[in-house]
């Protein structure tokens, strides 16, 4: 992911980042764009095994009910960040509270407070997701954070959030299964192997 050059229309009012961050949007249509850590961010469209890898991570948790009365699994629901006053995110894949749309903050993002787990993807921004992403969450106390990194072949597993960082980080090779702790709301595992096929390009 990288950041945004950014330019201010011409006016007496600078934009504020979240004015800065619509517009992107807009003039951007299919980019990500984001807030982390005072800093807006743009990510290009993602690439086709990208998004088969998600319908291939959605398979087990909706097979576990996590979709149900308790809880919903959604992509791309944004994440209020408490970084900085107008901090967000918009993890791939998230499992949240069923009663999420009752903890709205602003700008279609949801307090953290009702996300279970966030997951990311990675594309060409895997720095981000590496680094960045990781003290985001961890800071916004996000219980699990699983990173499935594309172009090193592995999942990884962050739970026990710290205000810099996660106390426990497990690396998941492919011919492994990755374990999510039952807070989440059930007991799966994540099959290293069918993620990375799906989500790699074919030659």
């Amino acid at each position: 992911m990288s950041a945004a050059a950014v330019e201010h229309p011409c006016d007496d009012e600078p934009e504020t980042l979240l004015e800065t961050a619509n517009r992107l949007m807009e003039q951007l249509p299919g980019h990500r764009v984001e807030i982390i850590g005072g800093l807006v961010t743009v990510a290009p469209p993602p690439d086709g095994p990208h998004a088969k890898a998600l319908t291939t991570l959605m398979a087990p948790f909706l097979s576990a009910g996590l979709h149900g009365e308790e809880s919903n699994v959604l992509q791309g629901i944004g994440l209020w960040l408490p970084s900085g006053p107008e901090d967000y995110v918009i993890p791939d894949l998230a499992i949240v509270d069923a009663d999420f749309d009752e903890h709205l903050i602003e700008n279609n993002c949801y307090d953290p407070a009702c996300f279970r787990l966030v997951l990311e993807v990675t594309s060409g921004n895997y720095q981000t997701d590496l680094r960045h992403k990781v003290a985001a969450y961890a800071q916004a106390k996000i219980p699990v954070y699983v990173i499935v990194d594309r172009k090193h072949g592995r999942v990884h597993v962050l739970t026990e959030p710290l205000p810099g960082g996660y106390d426990r980080h497990e690396v998941y090779a492919p011919g492994r299964q990755a374990p999510l702790p039952a807070s989440i709301g059930a007991e799966l595992s994540l099959d290293v192997d069918e993620i990375m096929r799906a989500g790699s390009p074919k030659r």
